[in-house]
Parts: C-alpha cells; sequence; structure tokens
C-alpha cells in the first residue's frame, strides 16, 4: 500500500493531468481542446492552473502552437505511463490498443540502426492510422541521458552505456561488412588485404580523423588512404554510387544500402570485433502497456546481422 499525502495530493485535479497530456500530444490548444470536446478558454485555463501546480511555464507559444519546456518533458515522461496504468485499473483494460490509440512514439539511434530497423516499423504501423514513429539521432554515449529528459521513449544502441534507473534487452548480434561498387571497383570476393589497402577509403567517424580500421590497421604497421569522411553512414554509402572507393560499416546497415543502391557488401579482409545492439528504456515506463507493445514492435522488426559477400 503506497502512502499518500492527502492532504497535498487532493489540491492537485487529475484532470489536469489529462489536459496536459494532450497538450504534450498535440503541441497546440485548439487542437487540445477539440482531442478533449473542450473549449479553447477551457483548456488555456487548466494551462494556467498547471503552472501554478507545477511552478513552471510548461509551454511556451511558437509559429505553429505550443512547446514543452523542458520541465514538461520531464513530467511528460512520469505522468503519461502513469495516465496510461490509472485508465487501465478504472476500466479494467491492462493493454494497449494501437488500433485506435492516438501516440507518437520516439525512437534514439544511430543512422545504421535506423536504415535497419526504421522500414520494418513503418511497414508494421502502416495500417495504424494514429501511431507514429519519430526518430531522432543517438549513440551508446547519448541515449540514456536522452531518455532521462524524455525525448525519447525507446533507445536503440550497441551495448549503450546505463544507470540504475535504466532497463535494456539485447536484440541482435552484428559486425562490420565492406561496401563497394562493382561496376567502378570489379574486385573479387572475399577480399584481400593487399585489394582492401590498394583502394581509397571512405571514413565514417565523428571527429573525421579515424575509425576502428585505421587501429586495426595499426598494430599490424598497416595505413589506408581516407580521401574524405563523414558522420553518417547513409552519406558514406551513398557515395558509392559514383566514386571507386571502399568504405566499412556495420553489417547490419550495408546488407541494407547493398540490396537499395546495387552495392557489394563483403566480409573485410581483417578480424574485427562482433557486438551486440540493445533496447534500452527507463525504469519508470517498464509497466507501461504501450511501452510494451512498442519494445515488441522493435523485437519483431529486428534485423540480424548476415555477414559475407551480397549484391
Amino acid at each position: 500500500m503506497i502512502d499518500i499525502y492527502e492532504s497535498k495530493f487532493r489540491k492537485a485535479d487529475l484532470n489536469l493531468l489529462v489536459v496536459f497530456a494532450a497538450l504534450m500530444r498535440e503541441g497546440s490548444v485548439t487542437q487540445a481542446a477539440a482531442a478533449l470536446h473542450l473549449s479553447q478558454g477551457a483548456v488555456s485555463a487548466a494551462l494556467g492552473r498547471l503552472r501554478r501546480l507545477f511552478d513552471d511555464e510548461l509551454f511556451t507559444r511558437t509559429r505553429t502552437g505550443i512547446a514543452p519546456t523542458r520541465r514538461a518533458v520531464e513530467l511528460a515522461r512520469r505522468i503519461e505511463p502513469a495516465l496510461g496504468l490509472i485508465q487501465a485499473a478504472v476500466t479494467g483494460r491492462g493493454h494497449f490498443d494501437p488500433a485506435t490509440a492516438r501516440r507518437v512514439f520516439t525512437l534514439g539511434m544511430s543512422d545504421d540502426l535506423e536504415a535497419a530497423l526504421l522500414p520494418r516499423l513503418l511497414a508494421a504501423t502502416a495500417d495504424l492510422p494514429d501511431i507514429r514513429i519519430a526518430v531522432r539521432q543517438a549513440n551508446r554515449n547519448t541515449v540514456a541521458d536522452m531518455l532521462d529528459r524524455g525525448e525519447i521513449d525507446l533507445g536503440i544502441a550497441a551495448a549503450p552505456a546505463h544507470g540504475p534507473d535504466h532497463r535494456t534487452r539485447e536484440m541482435f548480434a552484428s559486425g562490420y561488412s565492406c561496401l563497394f561498387n562493382p561496376r567502378l571497383l570489379p574486385l573479387p570476393t572475399p577480399l584481400n588485404l593487399d585489394d582492401y589497402l590498394a583502394h581509397p577509403h571512405l571514413l565514417v567517424s565523428y571527429d573525421g580523423r579515424r575509425g576502428i580500421v585505421d587501429d586495426l590497421l595499426e598494430t599490424r604497421g598497416l595505413t589506408r588512404r581516407v580521401i574524405a569522411s563523414t558522420t553518417h553512414f547513409a552519406g558514406a554509402a551513398l557515395q558509392l554510387t559514383t566514386l571507386p572507393v571502399l568504405a566499412t560499416l556495420p553489417t547490419h546497415a550495408a546488407t541494407v544500402y547493398a540490396d537499395a543502391l546495387d552495392l557489394t557488401a563483403a566480409e573485410p579482409p581483417l578480424t574485427m570485433p562482433q557486438y551486440t545492439v540493445s533496447a534500452i528504456w527507463h525504469s519508470t515506463v517498464s509497466d507501461d502497456p504501450a511501452h510494451t507493445w512498442l519494445l515488441h514492435l522493435v523485437g519483431e522488426a529486428e534485423r540480424p546481422a548476415s555477414p559475407g559477400s551480397q549484391k
């Protein structure tokens, strides 16, 4: 039995939290009012009470509607799952119905994982008119903070850094593949090290200077010729359609780009590490039926790595 401080709790009208959730979802006082079947004046009055309750502006005006403050984003991460649990308790429904729900799910992941997972996620939600998937750029070092700030509902990363308030679930194993255009660079596969080093490379790197391939080559007293770098895997893959160069990318993305751009994905002539991609979320949403559904959706969209030549 939880200990509720009645004298403080009764001052908070729970209907205000419903208005808060609608404002977060709609990004507009007018649209929130329509969704709640209330007048715009009633919603504006409720917003004033919310601001006094939380001692924060909560929403600021923009050219297109309203934008949440950082405090509002933090509150939403706790309030929305709580409202879901209250609704389930009141209605006796302990599940989330994606066919009737109106919800935006925000995922945090890097563009290589987006390439592998987003097409399947979109295919799986194509018949759900009021479910929307949004993706924000993230990596293993940023997903936990983004979850804490309420910026994303679920993070997906390779071995994500996390704390005691986070939960993780392993999704699939992956590694690295070498990608090139066989019409511009007609190399035999499997690739040998001489061919790999004889041709120029595109580097994908946050600092633009070196990557894991350079570290591995250095241990053997070898170097490669890098002609350009980018911070995006998709950007590197696109350049291969017109340039006779090599790029070494995560296998789960390389196979997607190979299929889409008619490129060849081959195993690199170096022993490269394998790693596990995991989902990560905040512990406060673990009992939320909507989160459970989202986690299942992402699990169904998993794209296992498949090293080896592919064209």
